[in-house]
């Protein structure tokens, strides 16, 4: 049992590395897609579910892959209080911008683009 026990503490440390970096990677690619929706949905409410769901999905995955990638503990719970403080601000803080949104009148698209008509007289 032993053995096997010290087998596994050499395996988790030849994984522990790639599995780590690759999810780092993977949370940057999610900020990136949730950055090009930002820039090309139609209104504000697309615009701000765009940018809330995969910065928030993101971020969890970069800091999973930082923590998976730490090399001391202390490290390692710095990063689960940043985790834990992002998950509990960034959906209220949405939440709070499109209720602000709501409030001050603004009214989300409805329907296929081009069917408004602030979409008539454009070029595209």
């Amino acid at each position: 049992m032993a053995e096997f026990l010290a087998d596994l503490s050499v395996y988790w440390e030849f994984v522990r590395n790639p599995l780590g970096a690759g999810l780092c990677l993977l949370g940057a690619l999610l900020c990136l897609v949730g950055t090009i929706g930002v820039l090309r949905f139609p209104d504000f409410y697309t615009r701000l579910h765009a940018a809330s769901i995969t910065d928030t999905s993101g971020a969890a995955l970069v800091l999973i892959g930082m923590m998976l990638l730490a090399p001391h503990w202390l490290v390692i719970s710095k990063l689960v209080a940043i985790f834990v403080f992002l998950f509990l601000t960034s959906p209220a803080a949405s939440h709070a911008a499109a209720n602000a949104a709501h409030t001050a009148g603004l009214q989300p698209m409805i329907g296929p683009v081009g069917d408004s008509p602030r979409d008539e007289g454009s070029l595209s």
